[in-house]
This record gives C-alpha cells, structure tokens and sequence, in this order.
C-alpha cells in the first residue's frame, strides 16, 4: 500500500529538524560520541543499535524508551512515513534516538564494520515477486552488509507476519552461513510477549490473531564476498 502524501510535509520535517540527520560517512566508528553529545547523561560508551525500515516509530521510539542505556539509529526511505516516527520521537522526548532518511545500502556506510550491537528489520516489504528478490532485506547483498556492520556476537532480529518472506530468510540467512539462535512462527501465541516492543502493524495484526514470526541471528565468521541474489 502506498503511503498517502502527507499535507504539510516540509513544514513538519522542519519542525522536528533535530532528529533528523543526513547521512555521513563521516559518522562512521564516531556513533559513542555523536550521542554523548546529545544524551542527557554524558555517556559514550552506550552501544548503538539499528532499525531497517522504521515505518511510522512505534518500535524505535518504543526502544528508547524502554532502554534509555542504549542508542538507536532508525533508517527508513520513505519521509511521509518518516514524518511520523520523527513526530512520535520528539513528542516522547527521547534522547538516545536519531533518525536517516534513505536506503539501507547507502546509509550503511554511515557505519563502521562491527559497530552495531542489533539490527532489527520489522515487517519489512516482503517483495512478493520473484524478480523482486534481490529487493528484500534479507536477500544476500543486505546479509553481506549486516555481516560486516554487527560486532562479536551482534544479532539480526527479524519479525514479520509474511510466512513466505520468514521461510526464505532463514533459507538466505542458512545460505549464507549466519547461525539462527532462536526463531518462533508465533511469538504472541501465549498472549503478548513481555520483552517485545510492538510495530503499528504488529499490534493490528495482533489484535486480528495472525501469528508473528521472529528469528535471531549472528554471523560468527569472516565477511566474505556477497552471494548472489539472483
């Protein structure tokens, strides 16, 4: 579904300007510092963790406010979407939170190799075409470069409610050689899960019964040469 064009749009982007950052490469390696300037307390040995897709902020303001010891980038390409997040993040008043506007490929180099405790991909656009494969973001090409961006014992966190698109991630995620440590095709199926924040679209789809998929996983060996997508 297409996302309507939000009246206003300049105007509120203006308005919450703080938040948003273009992307530097420049940034790379320096997240500590960028936040330690920005937090409340000082710190700059907090770790930084990342969310691919942020949709409308449900989830990444969610986690900054539940883990105030924790930073959190949130990425998404979409500015009538991310209108949204950014407006949900100033009104909570979170200061270990920051977002970028744009591609995950490109922003990636935003990060420096073994920076990021997590990324999270939250009902990602499942890309239900073949040819559209090399578009998801657990194809191959996006694996190689969450491979490189996650330190020791960092970990990809996937949900989503498309059946299809979580049995072939964990297929890419195999192919590749990343190690799946948990992965649940119902995570809500004993009512709500304590230790999840949910999306806008996880709590609809909650509240309709449909089952939630979610996976854990790390990449224990060297970033080696992308695979294929085809």
């Amino acid at each position: 579904m297409r996302m309507r064009k939000k009246k206003n749009l300049d105007s509120r982007l203006e308005a919450v300007s703080e938040l948003l950052i273009p992307a530097d490469p420049a940034l790379a390696g320096k997240w500590g510092q960028f936040f330690a300037a920005r937090r409340k307390d000082g710190r700059s040995d907090a770790v930084t963790e990342a969310e691919f897709g942020c949709g409308k902020g449900a989830f990444a303001v969610g986690m900054a406010i539940k883990h105030p010891e924790k930073n959190f980038v949130a990425v998404e390409k979409v500015p009538d979407v991310m209108v949204l997040a950014l407006e949900k993040a100033k009104a909570a008043g979170v200061d270990n939170l920051i977002f970028m506007l744009g591609d995950v490929g490109p922003l990636s180099e935003c990060f420096a190799p073994g920076e990021l405790s997590r990324i999270y991909l939250n009902f990602s656009d499942p890309w239900p075409k073949k040819r559209h494969a090399k578009r998801r973001l657990t194809a191959p090409s996006f694996l190689h470069i969450y491979s490189k961006l996650l330190a020791d014992g960092g970990k990809l966190i996937l949900k989503t409610d498309n059946d299809s698109l979580f049995d072939w991630s964990l297929e890419q995620l195999a192919m590749c050689g990343w190690t799946l440590f948990d992965c649940d095709r119902d995570i809500h199926a004993y009512g709500e899960c304590p230790d999840n924040v949910m999306t806008e679209y996880e709590k609809i789809f909650y509240e309709k019964d449909k089952n939630i998929n979610r996976l854990i996983a790390g990449f224990e060996g060297e970033a080696g040469e992308v695979l294929s997508d085809n």
